[in-house]
């Protein structure tokens, strides 16, 4: 069979002209919110943590995105993200003992379900994501204290795990994570 005359045509994605760069983290100290313990990473495009009031109403939300509890110890990270184009919060909570649950909310971005452009308007997302580029660093990083503290040792160190953190510092490139604050 020849393919002589025919034309292929192939549909194309325009992704938004974007440079890449990595982020900087930063690790406020964990907090107890609703019985479960919270580590927190913030994320931001400068040198500079998380704008004050964006905290203040992302972190007004968190009750709302913590799952009932299932006998898993009570723990639950965070990920607030001040990007260009939005303010975004994922709440990653340990669930069955070795499962994650990821509940998120977002501001400034209409076209995800957010009611305006306002960095401090939080709404749940039209969308189902576990984190972007920047927001997995931490994920990676968690799977890993997850199991070194909770499910290797014959006893859990729930302590040991709230104390491993990703350390400060610029996060999102392609090199190997594993360095922790606390490991």
């Amino acid at each position: 069979m020849s393919c002589e005359g025919f034309v292929l045509t192939v549909a194309t994605a325009s992704v938004r002209g974007m440079t890449f760069a990595e982020r900087f983290l930063t690790t406020p100290e964990p907090v107890e919110v609703a019985g479960r313990h919270i580590k927190r990473y913030h994320l931001a495009v400068s040198g500079e943590d998380v704008d004050a009031e964006i905290q203040r109403a992302a972190y007004a939300m968190l009750p709302g995105l913590l799952p009932e509890p299932d006998g898993t110890p009570p723990a639950t990270f965070t990920v607030l993200h001040q990007g260009t184009d939005g303010a975004f919060l994922l709440a990653y909570s340990w669930m069955w003992d070795n499962v994650l649950e990821c509940r998120t909310v977002c501001a400034g971005v209409p076209m995800l379900g957010c009611p305006d452009t306002d960095l401090t308007h939080f709404a749940a997302p039209d969308r189902n994501w576990i984190g972007c580029v920047w927001e997995l660093a931490p994920l990676e990083h968690e799977r890993s204290a997850w199991v070194r503290h909770m499910l290797e040792p014959s006893q859990p160190d729930l302590a040991g795990y709230l104390a491993d953190q990703l350390a400060p510092g610029p996060v999102g490139g392609a090199r190997l994570v594993g360095v922790s604050r606390h490991s």
